[in-house]
């Protein structure tokens, strides 16, 4: 439990220091489990999205998104997809390498709202592949950095 404190205590650090021009997110997910939701700007197209779930036991996902818009969609309105490692911390530590796949909308205010998908393949527990976790995200969106804007 310590180290997921710690891991945690990390990624919301990195956040502050690393990339205080931008705008990174903290908020919750919700779907079969509860999740500390977050994402960390890399730059204006990719970002760092954590995610630390609370069910059973405690699980920790990391994830590589990039976000983009379709044409003719509202300004606010991103799609991303993503990879990335999931740690499950249960009888010892199971690993599962997963995807990210969603869209959101950031409002002119500092909320965004989405839904995703991420399904994973279990590495060290019986190599099985698990597709039923989809949420809803609420987060807050802190700074005033980079801004979403379409790519021409």
């Amino acid at each position: 439990m310590r180290k997921v404190f710690l891991t945690t205590i990390i990624i919301f650090a990195f956040g502050l220091y690393s990339n205080a021009q931008s705008n990174w997110e903290l908020g919750g997910r919700f779907g079969d489990d509860f999740a500390l939701d977050v994402t960390i700007p890399l730059s204006k197209v990719p970002r760092l999205h954590g995610a630390l779930y609370f069910d059973d036991n405690i699980s920790l996902g990391t994830y590589f998104n990039w976000t983009f818009a379709l044409e003719e969609t509202p300004i606010g309105l991103k799609f991303y997809p993503g990879v990335g490692p999931e740690l499950y911390f249960s009888d010892g530590l199971d690993v599962a390498a997963a995807g990210d796949f969603g869209v959101e909308y950031s409002f002119d205010f500092p909320l965004t709202i989405g839904l995703d998908w991420r399904p994973n393949f279990m590495i060290t527990d019986n190599m099985r592949f698990n597709s039923d976790n989809w949420g809803v995200i609420a987060r807050f969106r802190f700074g005033e950095g980079v801004k979403f804007v379409k790519s021409n």
